[in-house]
């Protein structure tokens, strides 16, 4: 990484409009306009460039630790940084569990020496992920990572008893629960989505009645114990109703959407490539579309990646033995802009709203998804969105492969990240 005492981005159009002149120095965000001073500063000619804040994501499996096979948090933390984010989220379902503060301070540890994105945990709600006794809720938030977001990610909190205890926990110091909606009974032996195309590979279906039914229950749980409940990787029309019907109740009621769900259907199991194996698992065309309207009109809080990197043998197999996810912290800014932009549903403002100002208040995490601001914290992101080329892999800075889009034609390119002034990703590479 390249640290500057003064940085001057040139001529980028700010959230998309017209184009100024920004000064970093130092850390921080020393001056905004037109016709700024660059004396002493380098200067990144950023004509034609998209300047937003820095990408937060409130969903991301950096694996470490236990799985270093898959990832690390120095892996992960730079493919963040190569695909424009500034904070990840890190998931608890590692090995050992991050159901303890040791854990989450071990992680967040790690993610300061990584260097290229802030790392803040999410501690698990359940002790190892059984769903049978609370974890240390309380002693994760005290301890030095502050964790703030709960959830047994891979895993249901399906005890009606168990969630609505870890709500009334959380709520003493505003924290919140992140359902993975999945009732599990309803999801034994499933391999994709419950339907037609289920229906002719002889697949076991996966239906959208055991998230809607997860989603239901929590939001009314939220309302009675007047607590915050988040929604992980929403992914059919019918949860979509659910979400909006509880927010017009005024009930404080947050969900995500990952990049794959706004792009991706369940005809692609129809080649039986593993790549597409993921949970919850691709939906129809029709559920694609009622997640990007309502992303678009603010029903569905922000974009999460579910980056979940997983090693070629646990991937290059038959479906049914496959493990379940896809990488997208590379990825996800580009599909955000051929589904969301591109089509005209988001401008660049709403995609600094959904992927760094909501996800970082829905968090609370500290000196992310601030404004561009004067006086605010150096943490921006770079984007060319004229331009369009094919995802390889092969130049990820993730550990793990496992992208659905290979060889797909993607636009939109991170040109600069910065993290409190330093230069994380420069002209398109790792710093």
């Amino acid at each position: 990484m390249t640290a500057h005492t003064k940085t001057l981005i040139r001529g980028a159009r700010l959230l998309g409009g017209e184009p100024q002149d920004v000064l970093i120095d130092g850390e921080t965000v020393a001056a905004v306009g037109t016709g700024l001073d660059a004396e002493g500063a380098q200067v990144i000619d950023a004509e034609g460039l998209v300047l937003l804040p820095g990408l937060v994501d409130l969903h991301t499996h950096l694996r470490e630790p236990g799985r270093e096979d898959s990832e690390t948090v120095l892996t992960g933390t730079r493919a963040a940084a190569a695909g424009g984010y500034t904070a990840v989220h890190a998931m608890a379902n590692t090995f050992p569990v991050a159901d303890t503060a040791g854990v989450v301070e071990q992680v967040w540890r790690l993610g300061r020496e990584s260097g290229y994105c802030d790392v803040q945990p999410i501690g698990a709600v359940t002790v190892g992920l059984e769903g049978k006794h609370l974890a240390e809720l309380g002693a994760m938030h005290d301890s030095a990572a502050n964790v703030r977001v709960f959830s047994d990610d891979g895993k249901c909190v399906d005890d009606a008893v168990i969630m609505r205890r870890a709500l009334e926990y959380v709520k003493a110091f505003d924290g919140v629960v992140a359902q993975h909606a999945q009732e599990p009974r309803l999801t034994e032996g499933a391999q994709m989505n419950e339907g037609v195309v289920s229906a002719e590979l002889g697949l076991g279906g996966w239906p959208a009645v055991a998230e809607e039914s997860i989603i239901a229950r929590d939001v009314l749980l939220a309302a009675h114990v007047g607590s915050r409940v988040h929604i992980c990787h929403l992914s059919t029309a019918g949860s979509v109703e659910i979400v909006r019907w509880a927010k017009s109740k005024g009930w404080n009621v947050t969900a995500e959407v990952t990049p794959h769900h706004l792009l991706l259907t369940d005809e692609l199991v129809r080649t039986y490539n593993p790549v597409y194996k993921v949970n919850p698992p691709l939906r129809t065309e029709a559920d694609v579309l009622a997640l990007r309207a309502a992303l678009a009109d603010g029903t569905i809080d922000c974009v999460a990646t579910d980056h979940a990197p997983h090693p070629h043998e646990d991937k290059d197999c038959e479906w049914p033995a496959a493990a379940m996810g896809m990488v997208g912290l590379e990825t996800a800014l580009s599909v955000v802009q051929q589904t969301m932009v591109d089509t005209g549903l988001l401008d660049w403002a709403g995609v600094a709203d959904r992927m760094s100002f909501r996800p970082a208040a829905i968090s609370g995490i500290a000196g992310q998804g601030r404004p561009v601001a004067e006086g605010e914290p150096a943490n921006l992101t770079l984007v060319d969105p004229a331009y369009r080329g094919d995802v390889d892999p092969a130049g990820f800075a993730s550990r793990s492969r496992n992208t659905p889009y290979e060889g797909r034609e993607l636009p939109g390119r991170v040109t600069h990240t910065f993290l409190r002034g330093r230069a994380t990703v420069v002209d398109g590479k790792l710093a």
